[in-house]
């Protein structure tokens, strides 16, 4: 999907829509399909609870660290089986800002997300590749090194929070004007550029294990590249220098129009459901609406699936494109406000393992109000009725799809 404030493409037209697109994929020797619901191993999983072996044991949220001086703490700390009550953080990391700088940043968000009632919270941060066809995965000046992101785990970890890490991979150079974007890169040659991105990935998987990640994103939206058996030997490498849990995000529109099979422990989707319904729609019409997608994968629970992302712009006519990253219409903080509390009820009424909000920026102070001449319309930060229905959801009594479904 498109970032706001990234030149991304990654909402790409479907028919007449603008949204983002994805693929299924099949990856690996022991794929797993997501497939009506349930999570069906083509293999046997690498743990008998669908978790990997050799975790640390604070990984599920039972001895996390004292907090720093300076940092506020969550009052219900993550526990397996409990729901990911989350925010995506997206990085893009200023080499010339101290660490001094850095860390200040961080437990300002810290706290911000401990005042939302937040458990969790998503690290995403860009990477790079030259064009579509190439082979090299690089570091950019905006990507943090693994040094950084290591400090900034570790405050999130000290707050009580479930840490995920997810590298995204950056469109700058994709020339999106012709359609390109991260899910149909087409590299000339695929074993040197699954080389490549294992190279690039080691160091922060070792970064986020020492830290105590609960979760690393291993891909999100690739699409092009899902379907690859070499996936199969990146992720066992992955589980080797991580001991937390392996994921991959898929998109939305891939999710429901066909299975999805991926060697890793849980899918995260990136959802951005169109719903066609007048500004003034209730909460039950936008439930509805995210239903009729959801009931073309499988009607019932989902006790395996985390949105990894959901969001819209407090503007009016974002029901019919909630992933719409760069209009900026009328500001009306009402729909965002009703879209959260929407996505919130069909997270418990399906039995999800739990929302991460998109987005805020790691630069912006969370606690202002966004200038809306200039900022992206799904800043949901310093909006107090959307900040009301992210409280109320994540204080809702709502406990998870427990231990025995929870991946």
């Amino acid at each position: 999907m498109k970032r706001a404030r990234l030149p991304l493409l990654a909402v790409l037209p479907i028919s007449v829509i603008s949204f983002v697109v994805a693929v299924p994929f099949v990856a690996g020797d022991h794929p797993l399909r997501w497939d009506s619901g349930s999570l069906v191993p083509d293999l046997v999983l690498k743990g008998e609870d669908g978790t990997r072996s050799g975790g640390s044991s604070d990984r599920d949220g039972t001895t996390a660290a004292s907090p720093s001086e300076h940092v506020a703490k969550v009052d219900n700390q993550w526990k397996k089986g409990m729901p990911q009550w989350g925010v995506q953080l997206y990085w893009e990391d200023n080499p010339h800002h101290p660490l001094e700088y850095v860390e200040k940043q961080a437990r300002l968000h810290a706290d911000y997300l401990v005042g939302l009632h937040a458990n969790s919270v998503s690290v995403s941060f860009p990477f790079f590749t030259p064009g579509k066809t190439s082979t090299k995965i690089t570091r950019g000046d905006k990507t943090p090194t693994p040094a950084r992101l290591a400090r900034v785990l570790r405050i999130f970890h000290e707050a009580g929070l479930r840490t995920t890490v997810r590298p995204l991979m950056d469109e700058s150079s994709l020339d999106i004007a012709d359609g390109n974007w991260r899910g149909n890169i087409a590299p000339t040659d695929r074993d040197a550029w699954f080389a490549s991105y294992e190279k690039f990935l080691t160091p922060y998987l070792r970064a986020a294990h020492g830290e105590k990640a609960a979760t690393f994103v291993i891909g999100t939206e690739l699409n092009s590249m899902e379907g690859d058996q070499r996936w199969g030997k990146l992720v066992d490498n992955a589980e080797k220098a991580f001991g937390g849990e392996v994921a991959y995000d898929a998109n939305w529109d891939n999710y429901v129009n066909g299975p999805i099979t991926m060697p890793v422990n849980h899918l995260g989707i990136d959802a951005y459901f169109p719903v066609k319904v007048d500004d003034d729609a209730s909460v039950k019409a936008l439930v509805d609406g995210w239903d009729t997608w959801l009931d073309k994968k499988a009607t019932g629970t989902l006790p395996k699936i985390t949105i990894a992302e959901a969001g819209i712009g407090a503007m009016k006519g974002a029901y019919h494109a909630p992933g719409d990253f760069y209009t900026k219409r009328a500001v009306n903080p009402r729909v965002q406000a009703n879209w959260y509390t929407a996505v919130c009820k069909v997270v418990q009424e399906r039995k999800m393992s739990g929302v991460y909000w998109w987005s805020i920026y790691f630069d912006d102070d969370p606690t202002t109000k966004p200038d809306d001449k200039v900022a992206s319309r799904l800043d949901f930060a310093g909006r107090p009725l959307t900040e009301k229905a992210i409280k109320s959801c994540f204080t809702s009594d709502y406990a998870g799809p427990g231990t025995d479904t929870a991946s």
